[in-house]
C-alpha cells in the first residue's frame, strides 16, 4: 500500500474508543487490590499541629493510614524538578522539597497530608472523614507580582522574597537604547490568567509490588511513562530501574498536565510495598481541579517600539511567572526558554530584552499546559501589535505585513537567527496571512463592519499571527539550558517473518492518532497495508527508553526515530534482495513493496525478503539473520510551525455577550502525514484558546481558596459557543528532519486566544476601550462599555 503519506485516513484506534473498549488506568482491576483516598489540606497555608487517626484505623476494612511523618521517617525524597533555571547572578535556582505527604506545613489548597488505604474506594473515603487534622491557619499569598514584595507571606521559610529564580534573555542595554529612540511606543500591562486543565480522564495510579521477584509495576495515566520511572526510581524511592515497570495504557487526554511526575505515583508504589498488595488511587474531579498542574499565570508589562515608518525596532518585557507552591517537573522552563525565546515572533525586531522572575505562591503548582509558554509569548506580541495599530491609526494586517521576516527555507540559506537565542528552521510568513484574509474576505468584511457600526452593531475583526518552537531541540542544547534529561526519542522497527511490522515507540498517544499516523509512514515506506503494521507504546518493559509525548514532538522526533529504523530495514533488505536476485545492490530500486533490478522485471517482495531474513537458507555470507532495528533520534533543532488566525465577533451592547461568528485558521506545519488528524488537532487547540479568551480562568481568593474549583463555577466552551472552524494550510517543509514535518498539536491554542481578544477590542474601539483582561466575560465587557459611554 503506497502513497499513504498525505492521505486523510480514518483513525484506526477510534474503533475501540467509540465502542467503549478503550482500556484506561482506572479500568484495571488486580487481584486483592486495595483503594486509596488522599486527605488534602483545605487551607492554602497552615501548620499541621497533629493528625488523629485512631477512629479511622478502627473501622472495619481500613488497612492502613500513612502520614507525612511516616514518609519522612522512611527517608523518602520528594518528587524532583526536571529543569534548572538559575538566577541572573549565577545563584542556583531555589528548589524546595515537594514531599509525597507533608508533615509540618501545607502550602496550597490540596496539599496531601495523609493517605487512607482500605478494601474499597468508598470505605477509604468514609474513613478519611474520621481522620482529624489539627491545623493552624497562616496568611497566604496568591499573586505573583505581590509575592516578591517586602512583608509578603513566605511559601518556604528559607526562600527570601518567594523567588525561585530570576532570568533574562536578549540585550538589555541595546534594547533600552533602541526603545529610547522609538518614534512610537505601545505599552501593555496584563495578566495571562491561570488555566485549569480538564482532561476527560482524571489522573490515576496503581502501585503493584510483587514480593516473589521483588519487582514493582506502576500503572499510571501518563504522557511520559519512561520519565516517570526514571524520576521515581533515581530521585524519590531509590529503586533500581530494572525492578520497576511503568505502564501507561490508553490515556483520555492530557494537554500537558499528565507529563509530570506527580507525588501520587510514587506514593502508591511505596504503599504497595508496605502492604504487599496492589493499591489504586483515582482522582475525583474536585481533586483534579486542585492538584493537576495548572497553566499560564503571568503578570506582565511589555513595551513595543516603532520607528517613523511603522517598523518594530524594540521590545521590552518584564514578567512575574507564578510557579505555585512547588516546582513541578518542567515548570522553570515554561516562562523562560519556552516563552522568552519566542518573543521575536514573525517580526524583524532588532532589539529584544525579556526579564522573568519565577515566584512561589500558595497555589497549585504551575507547569506546561497546551502551548506551554508559546501562547503567553504570542498573546503578548499580538495584543501589542494590534494596540499599536489602533494607536497609530493603521490597519493591523498592514502593520504585520510590513514587519514580517522575509522568506527563507533553511537549505539554500541559513535559518533566521532571532534576537532571543533561537534560529528558525524555515518560514514564509506572508502567505498564511494572505490566505486567511482571502478566506474571510477581509476587505468586504471591513466594509460590513463599518456599515454595521453605523447601525449600532459592534462587529470586531481580530488577527493573530504566530510562530512556535516544538519538537524539542537537541539534548546537548537543552542540557546547556538547564534540562535534566535528554529530549531524543526511540523507536524499534521489528519486521516479522511474514512481512508484518511491529513498531515500538517511546512517543505515547493520548488522543493524537499515533497508531494511525505512524502506521501510515511505515505502510508507505514499506509498501504494505496499514493493517499489517502494529504500533506499540506506553510500557517501559517492551519499549526502549523514550521521552514521551508533549511539546508537539511526536511526529517530528518520534516519527523521525521510526524513519531511522525504516532506513536500516531497507538497507539490510537491499542486501538480502541483491543476494536472492543475483544482482548488485546498486542495480536495485525499491518501490511498490518490492526490490526490482533496474530495467528488468526481476523482483522480490518485501515479505519474501523478510522471510528470508528469518529463514536464512539462501543468505548473504556474513550478514546476521533477522530484521529488527532500534534507533534513537536526537533532533537537530526545534521545528517552527506558524500561522495566521482571524476571528470575527459581534458584541451585544446590552448584555456584553461576545458572539464568535467565524474563526479562520491558516497554519503551516510543514509536510502533513494525515490532513484529517492535523485538522482535528487544530480544531481542538483553537477551542482551548477560545476558552481562555472568553470563558476560563482559575480564581483564588486572598486566603488561597480556589473559589471556582468545579464545573459549576469554572466555565469552559461548549459546542454551541463555537462556530464551524474554517481551516487551510500552506506547506513550508522542515529542512532538518527526514519527514519535513513540524508540530501541529499546540498550534491552534497559540494563535487563537489573541485573535479572539483582538476581535473584541476591535468591536469595542468606538468606545475608546484599548484593553481588557481575559477572560472577556459578558459582565467584564458590559462594564467596560457602560463605563466608557
Amino acid at each position: 500500500m503506497t502513497n499513504m503519506i498525505g492521505k486523510p485516513v480514518k483513525r484506526v484506534e477510534d474503533k475501540r474508543f467509540i465502542s467503549g473498549k478503550g482500556r484506561y488506568t482506572d479500568d484495571i482491576v488486580l487481584p486483592g487490590m486495595l483503594h486509596a483516598h488522599i486527605i488534602r489540606s483545605h487551607y492554602a497555608h497552615a501548620k499541621i499541629l497533629g493528625i488523629d487517626t485512631d477512629q479511622a484505623e478502627k473501622m472495619e476494612g481500613v488497612v492502613a493510614i500513612f502520614t507525612g511523618k511516616d514518609i519522612a521517617e522512611a527517608g523518602i525524597n520528594g518528587v524532583p524538578c526536571g529543569w534548572q533555571v538559575d538566577f541572573k547572578n549565577g545563584e542556583t535556582m531555589k528548589e524546595p522539597p515537594h514531599p509525597l505527604l507533608v508533615a509540618a506545613k501545607a502550602r496550597y489548597m490540596g496539599d496531601a497530608v495523609a493517605v487512607v488505604i482500605a478494601e474499597s474506594k468508598a470505605l477509604a473515603k468514609d474513613a478519611a472523614e474520621m481522620v482529624m487534622v489539627d491545623y493552624e491557619p497562616l496568611d497566604a499569598i496568591v499573586d505573583a507580582a505581590m509575592a516578591v514584595e517586602d512583608g509578603a507571606p513566605l511559601v518556604h521559610e528559607d526562600i527570601p522574597g518567594n523567588m525561585a529564580f530570576d532570568w533574562e534573555l536578549g540585550d538589555r542595554e541595546k534594547t533600552n537604547q533602541t526603545m529610547a529612540k522609538a518614534h512610537h511606543t505601545t505599552t501593555l500591562e496584563f495578566v495571562n490568567q491561570r488555566l485549569i486543565p480538564n482532561a476527560i480522564e482524571p489522573r490515576c495510579a496503581i502501585g503493584d509490588y510483587d514480593s516473589t521477584n521483588d519487582k514493582y509495576t506502576l500503572y499510571t495515566s501518563s504522557q511520559n511513562p519512561h520519565l516517570i520511572r526514571l524520576l521515581m526510581c533515581a530521585f524519590v524511592l531509590g529503586i533500581p530501574e530494572h525492578k520497576v515497570r511503568v505502564v501507561s495504557p490508553d490515556v483520555g487526554g492530557g494537554f500537558g498536565s499528565k507529563i509530570f511526575h506527580y507525588t501520587e505515583e510514587a506514593l502508591m508504589t511505596w504503599c504497595s510495598k508496605q502492604l504487599g498488595k496492589p493499591i489504586k488511587w483515582t482522582a475525583e474531579r474536585s481533586e483534579s481541579f486542585m492538584t493537576d498542574c495548572h497553566g499560564r499565570d503571568h503578570v506582565t508589562k511589555a513595551q513595543m517600539g516603532f520607528d517613523e515608518n511603522g517598523k518594530i525596532i524594540g521590545l521590552r518585557v518584564k514578567t512575574f511567572a507564578n510557579l505555585g507552591a512547588y516546582l513541578s517537573t518542567f515548570a522553570p522552563c515554561v516562562p523562560t526558554y519556552l516563552h522568552g525565546t519566542l518573543l521575536q515572533g514573525l517580526y524583524t525586531t532588532t532589539a529584544i530584552h525579556v526579564d522573568v522572575t519565577g515566584v512561589f505562591t500558595h497555589t497549585t503548582p504551575v507547569d506546561a499546559y497546551r502551548g506551554a509558554g508559546r501562547p503567553e509569548a504570542t498573546y503578548l506580541l499580538e495584543r501589542l501589535i494590534d494596540k499599536a495599530a489602533l494607536e497609530m491609526k493603521v490597519d493591523p494586517a498592514a502593520l504585520r505585513f510590513k514587519n514580517f521576516i522575509p522568506p527563507f527555507d533553511g537549505i539554500n540559506e541559513p535559518g533566521f537567527q532571532t534576537e532571543v537565542a533561537l534560529q528558525y528552521d524555515s518560514g514564509n510568513y506572508a502567505p498564511v496571512l494572505k490566505r486567511a484574509m482571502e478566506m474571510v474576505d477581509y476587505e468586504a468584511l471591513r466594509e460590513e463592519q463599518a456599515s454595521g457600526r453605523n447601525n449600532g452593531k459592534l462587529i470586531g475583526i481580530g488577527i493573530s499571527t504566530y510562530i512556535e518552537a516544538c519538537g524539542i531541540a537537541p539534548s546537548a542544547v537543552v542540557g546547556s539550558l538547564g534540562a535534566r534529561a535528554g529530549l531524543y526519542e526511540s523507536a524499534q522497527v521489528r519486521v516479522q517473518p511474514t512481512g508484518k511490522v511491529s513498531v515500538y515507540v517511546g512517543s505515547h498517544a493520548h488522543g493524537q492518532g499515533h497508531e494511525t499516523t505512524f502506521a501510515q509512514i511505515v505502510a508507505d515506506k514499506f509498501g504494505i497495508a496499514m493493517e499489517d503494521v502494529e504500533i506499540v507504546h506506553g510500557d517501559s518493559e517492551s519499549v526502549a527508553f523514550g521521552m514521551g509525548t508533549y511539546g508537539s514532538r511526536s511526529l517530528a522526533v518520534g516519527g523521525s526515530a521510526i524513519m531511522k529504523g525504516i532506513e536500516k530495514v531497507l538497507e539490510k533488505g537491499a542486501k538480502i534482495a541483491a543476494h536472492k536476485l543475483e544482482a548488485s545492490e546498486n542495480d536495485l530500486e525499491f518501490a511498490e513493496g518490492k526490490w526490482t533490478v533496474k530495467g528488468t522485471d526481476k523482483s522480490i517482495s518485501f515479505g519474501d525478503v523478510a522471510l528470508t531474513a528469518y529463514v536464512p537458507h539462501n543468505y548473504p555470507e556474513g550478514l546476521e539473520p533477522g530484521m529488527d532495528f532500534a534507533s534513537f533520534y536526537d533532533p537537530a533543532n526545534f521545528t517552527y510551525p506558524f500561522g495566521a488566525h482571524i476571528a470575527v465577533v459581534e458584541v451585544d451592547k446590552e448584555t456584553g455577550k461576545v458572539d464568535l461568528k467565524r474563526f479562520i485558521a491558516c497554519d503551516d506545519v510543514g509536510n502533513v502525514i494525515n490532513p484529517m488528524i492535523v485538522d482535528g488537532q487544530i480544531h481542538g487547540g483553537v477551542a482551548q484558546g477560545i476558552g481562555q479568551a472568553l470563558f476560563e480562568g482559575a480564581i483564588y481568593d486572598e486566603s488561597g481558596q480556589l473559589v471556582n474549583g468545579s464545573y459549576m463555577d469554572y466555565t469552559m466552551p461548549r459546542a454551541d459557543d463555537l462556530p464551524l472552524f474554517e481551516t487551510d494550510r500552506t506547506v513550508t517543509p522542515c529542512p532538518h528532519n527526514p519527514l519535513g514535518v513540524k508540530g501541529a498539536g499546540e498550534a491552534g491554542t497559540i494563535g487563537s486566544a489573541p485573535a479572539v481578544v483582538n476581535a473584541v477590542m476591535d468591536a469595542l474601539a468606538p468606545f475608546g476601550i484599548k484593553d481588557l483582561e481575559m477572560p472577556l466575560t459578558p459582565e467584564k465587557v458590559w462594564n467596560a462599555i457602560h463605563n466608557n459611554q
